[in-house]
C-alpha cells in the first residue's frame, strides 16, 4: 500500500519537517454529530498547525488512500462514510469506496507507510470485556505493536477490559507512557485506577523512546489525560457504563456495534457532555501530538 500524500505534506516530509497524522472516522458522521465533527476537525488542524506542524488526515477517497487531504475536500469527510480498519483498506481501494473513514489500525498502518511517525486520536480500541469467550480484541492494538508510530491518544474507551488491555501491550511488546501523568487514562476520565507502566514529562523523551526502541516496527502508546475542565463525572460514568453493557449483552451486540451504543448512551445520560468533553480530549492529544512529531524531527537532524 502506498497513500497518495497532499502536496502539503509530500512538500513537508521532502523537507523533514514534522507531520501529525490523524484518522477521520472521529470526523465523519460515524463519529461525532454535526456540527460537533467539523469543529474537532477544525480545532485539531489548528493545533498541530500552531506547533509548527502539517496535518494529515487518513482517508480513502474514490478507492485512493490518502494521507493529507486538502480544505476543498473537508466536505467529504464531514459526511455519510463507510468505516475502514486496516483490514478493509484493500477492500475499499478495489470496490472503490466513496469515503472510507479510517480507524485507528487504519491510519497508524497508512501513515506508517508515508513515511509519517506520529498519530493523534481520541482514543483507542483495546481487549473488549468477555473476551475470554468471544476473542473480541480491537485490531488497533496490533497496528499499534507492528508500525514505528507513535499514537497519542486519552488511553482507551472505559467499556473496555482496561487491565487485559494493558496485559495485551506488555505481550506485544509496546512502550505504554504517560504523559506527565501516572495513571492509564479511560477517555472520558483522567485515571482508570490503573498505574501506567512509565511517566514522561516531555516530548524529547517520547522521542528517544521511539528511537531507541528494541524491535523498530514496534509502535508507542502514549496516553494523555483528558483535560482536568473537561472530565466526566467518574461515579455517574461508572453507573452509564454498566446499564449500557447490559444492555448491549441483552440486544446481542457485539465487536464493532458495542462502540457506537455505549457511546451513545453515555451522550444521553450526560445530556451532552460527552460531545465537548470529546472534542476537548482530540484537541489536546492533537496538540501532544505535534510537540512529540517537532522532538522527533529534532532528534533526527
Amino acid at each position: 500500500m502506498t497513500p497518495v500524500l497532499s502536496n502539503e505534506v509530500a512538500e513537508a516530509l521532502a523537507q523533514r519537517r514534522p507531520v501529525v497524522a490523524l484518522e477521520s472516522t472521529i470526523f465523519s458522521h460515524l463519529g461525532l454529530p454535526s456540527p460537533a465533527n467539523a469543529q474537532a476537525l477544525q480545532q485539531c488542524l489548528a493545533a498541530i498547525r500552531h506547533a509548527g506542524c502539517v496535518p494529515a488526515v487518513t482517508a480513502v477517497i474514490d478507492g485512493v488512500v490518502r494521507l493529507g487531504i486538502d480544505e476543498s475536500e473537508h466536505q467529504r469527510i464531514l459526511g455519510a462514510a463507510r468505516k475502514v480498519a486496516e483490514r478493509d483498506i484493500a477492500v475499499a481501494v478495489a470496490q472503490r469506496w466513496d469515503f472510507g473513514a479510517t480507524t485507528v489500525s487504519a491510519a497508524v498502518a497508512i501513515a506508517a507507510s508515508g513515511g509519517v511517525s506520529v498519530f493523534a486520536t481520541g482514543g483507542i480500541g483495546g481487549v473488549h470485556r468477555g473476551s475470554e469467550i468471544t476473542g473480541d480484541i480491537s485490531a488497533d492494538l496490533d497496528a499499534i505493536a507492528h508500525y514505528p508510530v507513535v499514537t497519542v491518544s486519552a488511553g482507551a474507551k472505559a467499556f473496555l477490559d482496561l487491565p487485559r488491555t494493558l496485559e495485551y501491550f506488555e505481550t506485544i511488546g509496546v512502550p505504554v507512557l504517560g504523559w506527565q501523568h501516572d495513571w492509564f487514562p479511560a477517555f472520558y476520565t483522567r485515571s482508570s485506577g490503573i498505574k501506567i507502566p512509565h511517566r514522561v514529562e516531555g516530548a524529547d523523551e517520547v522521542a528517544k523512546i521511539l528511537a531507541n526502541r528494541s524491535r523498530p516496527n514496534t509502535g508507542v502508546l502514549l496516553t494523555v489525560p483528558i483535560p482536568i475542565e473537561a472530565e466526566l463525572d467518574a461515579t455517574n460514568l461508572d453507573h452509564v457504563l454498566a446499564q449500557a453493557l447490559s444492555d448491549c449483552d441483552a440486544a446481542g451486540i457485539r465487536g464493532a456495534g458495542v462502540t457506537p451504543f455505549v457511546l451513545g448512551r453515555i451522550g444521553q445520560a450526560t445530556d451532552g457532555k460527552s460531545v465537548p468533553a470529546n472534542l476537548a480530549l482530540a484537541q489536546n492529544n492533537a496538540r501532544v501530538a505535534a510537540q512529540v512529531a517537532v522532538a522527533i524531527c529534532r532528534l533526527d537532524h
